[in-house]
């Protein structure tokens, strides 16, 4: 999504067992977490999906690293403090919103990819819709996108779209999020409110487009603690290494240690896909299999699943060294407030 850092710059060169060992600190999955708004800011940002096979993820990345914490707290700095917000699927630091006001920016006018170029034309044919939802936004906002009528005419076919179908007034919004136009405002019964932009968020400072780019990589790279250039680890300047506490966890898919899958295999030899949209009989594990991460190792995967009619935490499959399984399925139990099956 972000550019790389200038190739120049000067990164030292760690070797696997030290790569390890600071990827696992720098995204603080060490214990050294300390609390829910300083772990955000520290990973740069959380992401979100409707997906709870066990958890939304937002949750289980700040478990892995906090243990059992109060999820009311993440919706406290959300929407009552002001000091987390969320902008196109992503949980972000309040900080970070004039590098983000930068890309918003970039994107009304960007067309090098095929969504970019539908978000623009999306646009040009339809101007008195986004009219009408800004002005019933001013008027009325917060709202749900469901409170808000659909004024384009629904054409079958080439139109429908795997999540949005032929209702255009959620596509409508996320174009208009994506410019920076409307924002967030709140959640009713997990459903997102709507509402101008300029009234949730404070006014920021302009920053040009490159200059955010390169301070988001910058973040990036900081809070991944290595990368990888020509088959050699290098670490951030402020990466630190040492040993790593003996903890075990388990992870979400959408954990920034294993988000990129290429790079989780070459650090850790830990192949890992997400199977939820691959047909069951084709899967090699399961639906929703979460790695688990012992020190600095991947040692294995498990795939748990809350039951919320009976309030069990279920195992539906292991695999690798689950020596210590037991251990991280308890203590996600205790965060759940589950029993065990």
């Amino acid at each position: 999504m972000w550019p790389d850092l200038p190739r120049n710059r000067r990164d030292p060169r760690v070797d696997d067992d030290a790569a390890r060992r600071i990827a696992v600190r720098a995204q603080l999955l060490d214990g050294s977490a300390t609390g829910v708004l300083d772990t955000v800011r520290r990973l740069g940002f959380l992401q979100l999906d409707p997906v709870a096979t066990v958890a939304p993820p937002q949750h289980l990345v700040l478990f892995s690293r906090l243990g059992a914490f109060d999820t009311a707290e993440l919706d406290r700095l959300l929407w009552e403090d002001r000091l987390l917000f969320e902008w196109h699927a992503f949980v972000w630091p309040i900080e970070t919103l004039p590098l983000l006001r930068a890309v918003m920016r970039g994107n009304r006018r960007a067309t090098r990819y095929s969504h970019q170029r539908w978000r623009r034309e999306f646009l040009r044919e339809h101007p008195a819709f986004r009219r009408y939802i800004l002005r019933e936004l001013e008027r009325g906002g917060p709202m749900l996108s469901r409170e808000l009528e659909d004024h384009v005419a629904r054409r079958q076919g080439r139109d429908e779209h795997r999540w949005y179908g032929s209702r255009f007034t959620a596509r409508m919004l996320e174009t208009l999020e994506s410019y920076g136009e409307v924002a967030v405002a709140g959640r009713r019964t997990g459903q997102r409110l709507w509402d101008l932009a300029e009234r949730q968020w404070p006014a920021t400072e302009t920053v040009p487009l490159r200059d955010a780019q390169c301070a988001l990589a910058e973040q990036r790279f900081r809070a991944l603690g290595v990368r990888q250039e020509r088959s050699e680890w290098r670490a951030h300047p402020d990466a630190e290494d040492g040993p790593v506490a003996d903890r075990v966890t388990l992870l979400s898919p959408f954990d920034r240690l294993v988000h990129d899958r290429d790079r989780a295999e070459a650090l850790f030899g830990f192949r890992y896909r997400l199977e939820m949209y691959v047909p069951a009989a084709k899967r090699e594990y399961g639906y929703y299999v979460l790695p688990l991460l012992a020190g600095d190792r991947i040692a294995g995967r498990a795939e748990p699943r809350l039951d919320r009619r009976r309030n069990t935490l279920e195992l539906l499959g292991a695999w690798g060294d689950t020596t210590r399984l037991d251990e991280a399925l308890d203590e996600l139990a205790a965060f759940l407030g589950a029993t065990r099956d």
